[in-house]
């Protein structure tokens, strides 16, 4: 059986039915509270990191704010838009070395706290360069990079 994988933008269009809104179980509630949840689609997370202009920033948490208004819940699934965000980041990458304008700017989206996620395409290096190229500094706190006063520079993104 030959298996053949897909392309990263192949899975960030593959939606797998999502969205999804689901009521918090007692045993999810302890984690996230109580009310409801969304399992964002893919490409309504590359949608909202393609909004983040120059200059500008999100993090995962932004991310999960304006899916939450979208869908009119309490929250975000946390899982799955990062994961999503990954796939997205991916995607980008991949269509960008294909000579493909208009990716996604995936560097522009960042981890809880300011940090840069060191699992999006070009390690911290590439996303290091990328940032400063746009005007942020970079500071390290051990092993870890963050942007200074990221949270200023946060986009607004509406859901």
């Amino acid at each position: 059986m030959s298996y053949e994988r897909k392309s990263w933008q192949e899975k960030l269009a593959d939606d797998k039915g999502h969205p999804t809104v689901f009521k918090i179980s007692p045993k999810q509630s302890k984690r996230w509270g109580s009310g409801t949840c969304v399992i964002p689609a893919p490409s309504e997370v590359d949608e909202l990191m393609r909004r983040v202009p120059k200059g500008k920033l999100t993090t995962i948490d932004e991310l999960r704010k304006a899916l939450a208004r979208r869908h009119r819940t309490t929250i975000a699934c946390p899982i799955t838009t990062g994961i999503f965000s990954w796939i997205a980041a991916h995607a980008a990458a991949e269509a960008e070395a294909q000579g493909k304008k208009r990716a996604t700017s995936y560097w522009r989206t960042l981890k809880s706290g300011g940090e840069i996620n060191p699992k999006y395409p070009g390690g911290v290096l590439g996303l290091k360069r990328k940032l400063a190229a746009e005007g942020h500094k970079i500071l390290q706190k051990r092993k870890r990079y963050f942007v200074e006063g990221f949270a200023e520079k946060l986009a607004r993104l509406e859901g």
